[in-house]
């Protein structure tokens, strides 16, 4: 069974949310999902500065 995984630190750019949470070595990771329909881009970043470059650049296929 996979480990649940608790955000914190949330935050919304545009269809793109960011979230900070621990990997399983206990290492603080941040995440960016795009939460546009169809969409499915997502990506783990090793510090918040590049997961808001991430999705400040993101760019939606889905039409």
């Amino acid at each position: 069974m996979p480990a649940r995984i608790n955000f914190r630190s949330l935050m919304k750019i545009g269809p793109v949310q960011i979230g900070a949470y621990r990997d399983r070595h206990g290492r603080t990771k941040d995440a960016a999902v795009c939460t546009a329909d169809r969409c499915g881009w997502s990506s783990d970043y090793s510090s918040s500065t590049a997961a808001q470059l991430a999705a400040r650049s993101h760019r939606c296929r889905v039409n």
